[in-house]
């Protein structure tokens, strides 16, 4: 990547959203002329409307909006991840494209940024959504993350935020593991903060999020967890419940032989006989699981991991050896 560094990148993942182009596109262009340098990196996820053509009429006018143009519909964490590979700007700011985040809160987060946070999130304390669809889900998810990062944000699942760029370099996403960023980045070490902002009801299109998302939500924090705490040493994990019950079985197993020994009691119709015998049993596969794991692990860190999209097109962008996708 060759485009020069500039002051902020806003990235916008953006998934037939036709109608909210125009009108976010003009918000951000007249917020961003005060701020200094930047670029605005649209990421397409896919759009079967007319999406790309509206961001394309953009493009062509300003330079410095900047498309970047999938395949097919990856998902959100794909989307950001891509605009994340991408961008340029010392501070990387994302918010959605449907317009029920306001650009004229950014000023509001930049102002807690710059106190020495690594990111400032959004806390939409007025949403303007759905209660049962989207309000109920989305306050069991903000609990649930508050418990397991130990950070007391109000709102986990905002997409409206500030970053560092040495922060969203350090994002590994794939799948729908978008929505425990902060949970991520709080378990890095990095120092959060949130700020109010005022949340909008959705005037164009439909949302493409509802209540059903907390099964998949609850399922990738248990994803999240497992491979954050336990990613790189797993065997930490399985070799520890491996020796407790492989230990646990050799007891029982020396208690039933003290009994033959000394007091001849029989062992054929001892349930503790088996009972030892499976502990032993399980011990010595989660030991050897955790053994495979850990090869399977310095494999994974030793090989280049796969991105989670496929790039069709990129507009404005100059990228070395992507000669024959660029469009300028």
């Amino acid at each position: 990547m060759d485009d020069p560094k500039t002051d902020y990148s806003i990235i916008v993942p953006v998934y037939n959203e036709e109608d909210s182009i125009l009108p976010l596109y003009n918000k951000l262009k007249n917020l961003l002329i005060v701020l200094g340098s930047h670029e605005i990196v649209f990421v397409d996820d896919g759009s079967t409307d007319q999406t790309f053509q509206r961001l394309s009429e953009c493009a062509e006018k300003d330079k410095r909006v900047k498309i970047i143009k999938f395949r097919r519909n990856f998902g959100q964490s794909a989307a950001l991840k891509s605009g994340f590979d991408y961008a340029n700007g010392e501070r990387v700011i994302t918010i959605d494209a449907d317009l029920q985040n306001n650009p004229e809160d950014i000023p509001k987060l930049l102002e807690q940024f710059e106190k020495g946070y690594d990111v400032v999130c959004s806390w939409r304390k007025n949403r303007k959504d759905p209660f049962f669809r989207k309000k109920v889900p989305s306050k069991i998810f903000n609990w649930f993350c508050r418990r397991v990062s130990g950070q007391h944000l109000h709102d986990f699942g905002s997409t409206l935020r500030v970053y560092r760029q040495e922060v969203v370099r350090s994002i590994r996403m794939y799948g729908d593991l978008h929505r425990y960023i902060l949970v991520l980045i709080a378990w890095k070490g990095y120092k959060i903060s949130e700020v109010k902002v005022k949340h909008q009801p959705r005037k164009y299109g439909k949302t493409k999020y509802g209540g059903e998302r907390l099964i998949r939500g609850f399922l990738d924090m248990l994803t999240v967890y497992f491979l954050e705490k336990h990613l790189s040493r797993p065997m930490h994990l399985f070799g520890t419940i491996g020796v407790l019950s492989s230990g646990l079985g050799a007891i029982i197993g020396i208690y039933l032989s003290i009994l033959k020994i000394l007091y001849g009691v029989p062992l054929s119709d001892r349930p503790l006989l088996l009972l030892a015998i499976l502990l032993i049993i399980f011990g010595v596969q989660f030991f050897s699981f955790g053994l495979i794991t850990e090869m399977l692990t310095k494999y994974q860190y030793e090989t280049n991991l796969k991105k989670p999209y496929d790039i069709e097109r990129y507009v404005n962008l100059n990228l070395l050896g992507e000669s024959n996708k660029r469009e300028h």
